[in-house]
């Protein structure tokens, strides 16, 4: 065991992570020349596109240093907010991390949520200085602010560039000298943490685990403390860049293991394996089920295909089991699932991969988030509304809870009146201000998620121009005065519109919504009433002119109740026309209610 290390890559987004990982592999000879390519370790088209990394992989190195070989496992996580609970669990698996800053952007928000997350599960920080070759970096501050926030010595802090792979030796020495051996018992009953698990389509779901005591052998009996099933150990193995089974894996380290099971919901991050036989006495702490964040509905756009997006839904679970999903059907959009995910980046990225791996091209409708809605009836029992069709009658309501967030934003001196401005028309409360520099200040506030979850992102890096860098935690429900704001189209109510808003955004958003439905649904034969309202009192109108047809072109002279005649006969048409009318909603016109500020 004293050979062994685990240590894992954190950073925010976009610092160099998965570029620092290549070099690592390639310095250790891990990887050979026909193997090599950029990102290796990201395998999804989708990541390599985007540049970030959606799933946390696991690698297994070999060193020599100073004459004896060591054998290094390397978890690269993801820099994204939206997978912060994959970093947490990956975190829990190592005794040690890279604390990635870029030398040109330094610190930024999710660089300080990683490293609290690798602090509290004392873990050895080795920060690491990345692109110093580039011209725009400024090593001398960046080093400053790194010494500022971990009060370490400036000589700790490793100059490296995952490019050119300078540093890369200082990095791997360090690892070796400063991040401990793991601790544990090889003779204690098996005590393994699922840190990850991927689905193979031949095998079944490839569990990711790191054995904290005792050892598990090819063919043990084992069992999953969470979800209490147990398993036969088909194979087990390490993890080089192509799987190695091996007869046993021990105390320390970190391997793969196949069950042959078919659900990913079986596996669990951050689950405990251990021996079906002898069970150990404590589960590894914790764990904890993933919550979605954000709630949106998915439709195929032609409502045949629900049964083949059902499918896809299905398979696409088995490889990230932070999606949930549940039937549902509206008026408008006919029959699709209410899907829970983990934030708007989440969202878009089981899109792109419905329409890109399956061929599935859908319809979303306005994402929203989880409430909580109590009666007068029963005030103590909590209705879970996640859809806005859920709320109970506004007669019978009591309360509704929304839940709220610490939001930490770190941002440039400049611009803290812009970003703060936003902050409050989003009805953020200022709870925190402090200057890291005389030039960076980081801002916490309090915040309902349902107001991040549309446009606040993209509107923050508009007011910060770029420099701002955000990340969140749920702090748990608060009452708050909620509306639920219909859209009724010539009386009809659209269900895929309605939305949940605060009482005092309600007139100016369905206002907004009924003006920008105006521009968007074609003219038909005759005048189409938009309305919202909320409950049985109307806020907003907006009237879509019918399409005239000239009737009278053939009248010419002669007397005028001619002309009259057939005018009226036109108008008896037209009212005819709208009692039986349908008004065909484009797509665009669903996601133009997302970009109301636009």
């Amino acid at each position: 065991m004293k050979h062994i290390r685990n240590f894992c890559i954190i950073a925010h987004i976009d610092h160099g992570k998965s570029t620092l990982a290549d070099r690592l592999l390639d310095f250790t000879g891990s990887v050979t020349e026909r193997e090599k390519q950029d990102q290796l370790l990201d395998n999804m088209d989708l990541e390599r596109e985007r540049g970030i990394t959606i799933k946390s992989h696991a690698i297994q190195m070999e060193y020599v240093h100073e004459g004896e070989t060591y054998i290094l496992n390397l978890i690269d996580t993801p820099g994204h907010v939206d997978f912060s609970y994959e970093v947490s669990r990956s975190i829990a698996a190592c005794e040690g991390a890279l604390l990635i800053v870029d030398a040109a952007q330094s610190i930024q928000a999710q660089t300080i949520s990683n490293l609290y997350l690798a602090l509290e599960n004392d873990l050895e920080i080795i920060p690491v200085l990345n692109k110093v070759d580039l011209p725009s970096a400024n090593p001398e501050e960046v080093t400053d602010d790194i010494v500022d926030l971990l009060g370490c010595d400036p000589s700790e802090v490793i100059p490296a560039s995952a490019k050119t792979g300078l540093g890369i030796q200082d990095i791997l020495t360090a690892i070796i000298e400063r991040v401990p051996a793991p601790k544990g018992n090889p003779d204690e009953p098996l005590q393994a943490l699922i840190f990850d698990s991927v689905y193979n389509p031949f095998r079944g779901v490839e569990t990711y685990f790191r054995v904290i005591n005792g050892s598990i052998k090819k063919g043990q009996q084992i069992k999953f403390i969470a979800t209490g099933n147990t398993y036969f150990a088909d194979e087990v193995g390490t993890l080089k860049l192509k799987q190695h089974p091996q007869k046993e894996i021990k105390a320390g380290d970190v391997g793969y293991l196949i069950t042959g099971i078919k659900e990913a919901k079986e596996v669990k991050v951050g689950d405990t394996i251990t021996d079906a036989k002898e069970p150990t006495k404590n589960a590894i702490g914790g764990f904890e089920d993933v919550k979605p964040m954000v709630f949106a509905g998915i439709y195929p756009v032609d409502t045949e295909d629900y049964e083949e997006l059902r499918t896809s839904m299905e398979k696409l679970q088995l490889n990230d089991a932070s999606l949930v999903f549940q039937p549902e059907s509206s008026a408008a959009l006919g029959f699709g699932f209410r899907c829970g995910f983990l934030g708007m980046l989440h969202l878009e990225i089981i899109q792109e991969r419905l329409e890109r791996e399956f061929d599935m091209t859908v319809i979303t409708t306005v994402p929203n988030v989880s409430y909580h809605a109590f009666t007068n009836k029963n005030p103590d029992e909590v209705i879970i509304v996640n859809n806005p069709s859920d709320l109970p009658d506004p007669s019978t309501l009591n309360r509704v809870e929304e839940p709220y967030i610490k939001a930490t934003i770190i941002t440039k001196a400049d611009f803290i009146g812009n970003v703060m401005s936003l902050c409050i028309e989003k009805r953020g409360q200022i709870t925190n201000q402090t200057y890291l520099t005389p030039e960076r200040v980081e801002l916490s506030f309090d915040m309902p998620l349902a107001e991040i979850v549309f446009d606040f992102y993209d509107r923050l890096k508009t007011v910060s121009k770029g420099y701002a860098s955000f990340d969140y935690s749920p702090i748990g429900m608060r009452a708050s005065k909620l509306v639920r704001v219909d859209i009724l189209l010539n009386a009809q109510p659209v269900d895929a519109l309605s939305a949940l808003i605060h009482a005092d955004n309600a007139y100016n958003i369905g206002k907004k919504m009924c003006e920008k439905l105006k521009e968007l649904i074609p003219r038909q034969q005759f005048d189409i009433p938009i309305q919202a309202a909320i409950g049985a009192k109307i806020i907003a109108r907006e009237t879509i002119k019918a399409l005239r047809k000239d009737v009278t072109a053939k009248c010419y002279g002669g007397d005028i109740s001619r002309k009259r005649k057939l005018l009226e006969k036109q108008k008896k048409g037209k009212k005819r026309m709208r009692q039986v009318g349908n008004v065909e909603i484009p797509q665009q016109a669903f996601m133009a209610v997302l970009k109301l500020n636009d």
